[in-house]
């Protein structure tokens, strides 16, 4: 009876990996592009369903002419405005005028004082861009070395402490988070400032600059000059840890549970047996595969730092779309409102489909 040597029988049988389910190889060709096709495609469908929630969401309250001026116009000018915005027509014939508008990339003016919407956001949207920055790197700093260090102390007292501290920071309401802080760190101990994005000499001199970006940060290196780099950092610590550490809860937890894992990963259980140290295994071969989850929340967290941003930016008075939305909807301007939830969820399907893409390049156990 033949046998095969083991070289040989290693090459007839097929490896863990083959059969109809297997992972096409990058090189490979067509896999991953039908993947990116694919996930391209999903945000049409995603898209359509979140402009029209938003479209009927707002028209539950009437037409935004009169939610906005009301009481404030006689009526035969309030009906004389609805009727030029076109708000007495069918519902149905101004969400088709609606989708066509969008399509083109008009997402309304608001009434309050007539700006169109994609205005506003190129004007206050880098500040939030800075602060959603600012946040995430708050985050990643906190959550996961704590989530780390739970994971090794874990079921342990130091484990028992972090998961509390998890769940606190997640729990809490960013203005009241917001809040404590400024009053601790800006009131009481008086060590940094509670409102705005800089100082008002800070900003006058990033007024003058030619182009400026609209982040402050990068303005203020612009400048050449350290006290406005550091004006404007002190002015985002309190902000950024406000909703960082609510994000950073995510991280720690979404750390520990995956660092158990791999931890008990018998190529750790090998290295631990040649005599590699703890710390080395936790830091260099079992944090790797726990990150993994963290790229593939981070679409669902830009939506988290959206909404959270509405209340922090308000509460620290940082002048993004955060603090417009506010605005808007104290001055019930309601197609301001519209055009802005409407594009940040354009923003957030995009942001999703871009840490798709990222997550199936980085995890192994992504199919395409």
């Amino acid at each position: 009876m033949t046998t095969l040597n083991a070289p040989a029988a290693e090459a007839a049988s097929p490896g863990p990996g083959a059969g109809p389910g297997r992972r096409k190889s990058r090189g490979g060709g067509g896999g991953l592009g039908r993947y990116i096709a694919w996930r391209a495609v999903l945000i049409v469908p995603t898209v359509f369903i979140l402009v029209t929630m938003v479209f009927l969401l707002m028209r539950t309250i009437g037409d935004p002419i009169t939610t906005s001026m009301g009481g404030k116009l006689p009526p035969d000018e309030l009906a004389k405005r609805i009727h030029e915005a076109g708000y007495d027509r069918p519902i149905i014939v101004q969400y088709f005028e609606y989708l066509g508008h969008i399509f083109t990339g008009d997402f309304g003016t608001t009434i309050s004082d007539k700006l169109p919407v994609t205005e506003v956001m190129l004007t206050y949207g880098a500040a939030t861009l800075e602060l959603a920055i600012y946040t995430l790197i708050v985050a990643f700093i906190v959550g996961i070395p704590l989530g780390m260090l739970a994971a090794y102390y874990r079921d342990r007292g130091p484990d028992a402490g972090l998961r509390v501290f998890a769940i606190f920071t997640y729990a809490t309401p960013v203005f009241f988070s917001g809040l404590l802080m400024k009053l601790v760190f800006g009131v009481w101990l008086g060590w940094l400032p509670t409102s705005g994005r800089a100082s008002v000499g800070t900003e006058l001199q990033i007024s003058l600059l030619p182009d400026p970006s609209g982040i402050y940060l990068i303005d203020a290196l612009r400048l050449g000059d350290p006290a406005a780099v550091g004006d404007v950092l002190a002015h985002a610590i309190l902000p950024a840890l406000t909703l960082g550490l609510m994000t950073a809860g995510v991280f720690l937890r979404l750390v520990r549970t995956n660092m158990i894992g791999t931890l008990g990963r018998e190529y750790v259980e090998s290295g631990r047996s040649r005599g590699v140290r703890e710390f080395r295994l936790v830091t260099k071969h079992a944090y790797r595969p726990a990150l993994i989850p963290i790229i593939t929340v981070i679409g669902l967290q830009i939506a988290m730092l959206l909404g959270g941003a509405v209340l922090t930016e308000s509460t620290f008075e940082w002048k993004g779309l955060g603090f417009q939305l506010a605005h808007y909807l104290s001055a019930r301007d309601f197609i301001a409102v519209q055009g802005i939830v409407a594009l940040l969820a354009v923003i957030v399907a995009l942001s999703n489909f871009v840490v798709d893409i990222i997550a199936a390049l980085i995890d192994p156990r992504v199919r395409y």
